[in-house]
């Protein structure tokens, strides 16, 4: 082939490029996002539909901006748990030409503020690996703490309590990561004299354990991604009989919103593989202790 014949063909495929990232954006509704507050308005928006590598993607960028502002190609992939074809397939859908264009909008977001725990260590290596340990997740906590305090849905927890209140019996609901803290608002609605019942699936018997679940009671469910419990399906059943549903949870791509008729989002930091629980505690205990109150006036 002719240099000439070369050029044209790598022309035709440049512009073959072009017009497929156009039709991914085009199909979307949406126009290029410009900062990091409107590519989560896209996400949140409830009409993107991604398969299932890039649906991963969305769920992490929305969990972890300052991880994406601050690491490499490689390094946010592997944390996301794809490859980075995948992160720059995830860019093109957007208008931007490849990752590190679409990277700038949460460099922008996060100028100017302290990175989120990461699972590095901001000082010297404890020498003691249990040690460092403890302090990496003491700063998880704290990240996500920190989040809780800059950004809070209030109107919709006030949503929440008031539904909780008024149920006649609440249905505590949380599995896997989950599960400790369901068990922990149980135990605490119990002591502060809130009839409810923990649905713990001993036995398998988690589907039974909602089987009398009506039109006057609650369901106070928490889940976290990649949402593959059980959670959904019982949070379905409890929604084809009527019940009332909130939902603690961690980002917008839960399968809970849908059925929810308020949730919070709450993110928590991890380190080293492990997540903290110390935000999705507080945010629980915030609730029952506004539940009991409000009963009690």
């Amino acid at each position: 082939m002719s240099g000439a014949g070369k050029s044209s063909g790598r022309s035709h495929a440049d512009e073959a490029a072009t017009r497929k990232r156009g039709r991914s954006l085009a199909a979307l509704g949406y126009i290029k996002p410009q900062t990091y507050e409107e590519l989560r308005a896209v996400l949140s928006s409830g009409t993107v539909h991604f398969p299932k590598r890039l649906r991963q993607v969305a769920i992490f960028m929305w969990q972890h901006p300052s991880d994406v502002a601050l690491g490499t190609i490689a390094q946010v992939a592997a944390q996301a748990g794809v490859q980075p074809s995948t992160l720059v397939r995830f860019a093109q859908i957007f208008g931007y030409s490849g990752f590190s264009d679409f990277q700038g909008l949460f460099k922008e977001h996060v100028k100017g503020s302290w990175p989120e725990a990461r699972g590095e260590p901001r000082a010297e290596v404890e020498p003691n690996a249990a040690m460092h340990f403890l302090r990496g997740m003491v700063g998880a906590s704290q990240a996500s703490l920190g989040r809780i305090e800059t950004g809070f849905d209030v109107e919709s927890f006030e949503k929440m309590v008031t539904l909780l209140a008024a149920a006649e019996l609440i249905y505590v609901i949380g599995s896997k990561r989950a599960f400790p803290v369901t068990a922990y608002l149980s135990l605490t609605l119990s002591q502060q004299g809130v009839r409810n019942v923990l649905v713990d699936n001993v036995g398998s018997s988690a589907l039974d354990q909602v089987g009398c679940i009506g039109g006057r009671d609650a369901v106070l469910a928490v889940s976290f991604s990649p949402y593959n419990s059980i959670t959904p399906d019982l949070v379905a059943v409890a929604h084809e009989r009527k019940a009332r549903i909130v939902t603690i949870t961690d980002s917008t791509f839960s399968p809970l919103i849908a059925l929810s008729d308020s949730w919070l989002e709450v993110v928590e930091s991890d380190f080293a593989g492990f997540r903290s629980l110390a935000a999705s505690l507080a945010v629980g205990m915030a609730l029952v202790q506004g539940v009991a109150a409000k009963r009690g006036a």
